[in-house]
């Protein structure tokens, strides 16, 4: 079954260390990695958001190697997760996107370290997704995370994601298996 859910890994605008907006770069290892998370839990779409020419030439150039090249024939799962795969150029593409394919504009949930004031639970925001009612687009963000601008036009923040330690620095591509898990994922509990 197809969700009502949206995955986006948005390169620009993030901050870098001195919390200054750039672009990142895409990773190999986020477009491979994510992809195979985002179709296990039947995702609608993964978009990456870049929009430097190159870091979208990049990018489909890989996934034109994964579906058709030499690439398809030696491993076709990876050409079945890279079928989820979209690049595009602003945030704002992704959302008309989206809305076109659904027919309605997606609510907006960001991640983020940090709680705010319309952070919502994992609990809570499963049991919305299973109601069917809504279409959600979960952000997330490289570099050193997605603006303030981009966290303030969010309908929901998830809540962090907090190991058993005082350590808290996950890849993007752990934190994205962990909230697909806990929000898309069997029941285990």
């Amino acid at each position: 079954m197809e969700q009502q859910v949206y995955l986006a890994l948005l390169h620009n605008p993030v901050y870098n260390k001195n919390m200054e907006v750039i672009t990142t770069t895409v990773t190999n290892l986020d477009l491979h990695d994510i992809a195979r998370a985002s179709r296990t839990y039947n995702i609608g779409q993964y978009y990456i958001v870049n929009h430097l020419d190159s870091q979208q030439d990049l990018v489909n150039r890989m996934k034109d190697y994964w579906a058709g090249d030499f690439g398809a024939e030696y491993n076709p799962d990876r050409k079945e997760a890279f079928s989820v795969l979209e690049i595009k150029a602003e945030l704002k593409d992704v959302i008309a996107d989206i809305t076109a394919r659904e027919g309605k504009e997606p609510t907006l949930v960001t991640t983020d370290a940090r709680t705010y004031s319309n952070t919502i639970s994992y609990r809570k925001l499963r049991q919305e997704i299973a109601k069917g009612e809504e279409v959600y687009l979960i952000l997330l963000g490289t570099g050193w995370g997605l603006t303030k601008e981009t966290m303030k036009s969010a309908d929901y923040i998830l809540e962090p994601i907090y190991g058993p330690g005082d350590y808290n620095h996950l890849s993007v591509r752990s934190a994205a298996a962990i909230i697909l898990d806990r929000l898309l994922g069997e029941v285990w509990w």
